[in-house]
């Protein structure tokens, strides 16, 4: 089992387009069992993939969620018959994701990650790692993949431990492709802090539009900088106006009838593979 972060530290760059889509690819075309944790707070990879109203089911239910997975203290509740209890904690064995369809499941985001105490010293950046490896005996995943913020925060930190490797989608643009070397900086001390071994799955360029001079001076900016030299993929994520309309009602790529944009997914998808060492 591969784990991998989706990682930028801007947004609009079709971080969790990317995320999500490369995922539905990996179940649907490769018959590969796929999670997907969505660790950013504002949980737009869960919105993609569920309804407003089966995500509220979902959380009416008392279903899990990535919260859970962090929120490692007791908590008191009041009940009316019983008064005052305390809630214990989940352990990880006990956090299950949930279906999205066959080979892909999702761990959803949460609103509640924010009031999280997420300080140094108390070890909660470690609890999704531990997650992770717990998975691999129960779900036998193929790959997880993780949709991380688009600040430097302990939910990337998080993200990062829990991985064997990050993948940076970019927008092909000024402040997108040079803020790529202040995301390396953040990746280059966390790995440092925690001893992690973890490998870059390379850059995708998305929302891209190619006969333009801010594509290929994207292209031209990555291919000589001195570390992200050689690891832009081949193909690129086009730019489509119904990709981001169709999120919205949980559409997918793959369900659209755009060739050209599913033939580019389709190849991100096999060389992806190839850089995280999983055949096709």
């Amino acid at each position: 089992m591969k784990s991998v972060s989706f990682v930028n530290m801007k947004g609009g760059v079709a971080k969790t387009t990317m995320a999500v889509n490369v995922a539905d690819c990996l179940a649907t075309r490769h018959d590969m069992r796929v999670l997907v944790v969505d660790i950013d707070p504002q949980f737009n990879a869960t919105q993609c993939v569920v309804s407003g109203e089966d995500y509220k089911e979902h959380l009416d239910n008392q279903r899990h969620t990535v919260v859970d997975i962090f929120d490692d203290s007791p908590r008191p509740v009041v009940g009316v018959v019983a008064g005052a209890d305390t809630k214990e904690p989940l352990s990880v064995e006990e956090i299950e994701p949930l279906k999205i369809k066959d080979n892909f499941d999702l761990l959803p985001g949460a609103l509640e990650l924010y009031r999280l105490d997420m300080t140094g010293g108390q070890g909660r950046e470690n609890r999704l790692k531990i997650y992770i490896e717990h998975l691999k005996e129960k779900f036998e995943y193929d790959v997880v993949i993780i949709d991380t913020p688009p600040t430097p925060s302990a939910w990337m930190s998080s993200a990062l431990i829990a991985s064997d490797y990050y993948l940076v989608p970019v927008k092909p643009e000024p402040l997108s492709a040079t803020g790529i070397d202040l995301l390396r900086s953040v990746i280059s001390r966390v790995t440092k802090n925690y001893g992690l071994k973890l490998s870059c799955a390379g850059v995708v360029l998305t929302i891209a539009e190619e006969n333009t001079k801010v594509f290929k001076g994207a292209k031209h900016f990555i291919d000589n900088n001195n570390y992200w030299k050689g690891k832009r993929y081949a193909q690129h994520l086009l730019k489509r106006t119904e990709v981001a309309r169709q999120q919205g009602e949980q559409g997918l790529i793959l369900d659209t009838n755009d060739r050209e944009l599913k033939l580019a997914l389709s190849k991100i998808v096999v060389e992806f593979l190839d850089r995280i060492g999983l055949e096709s």
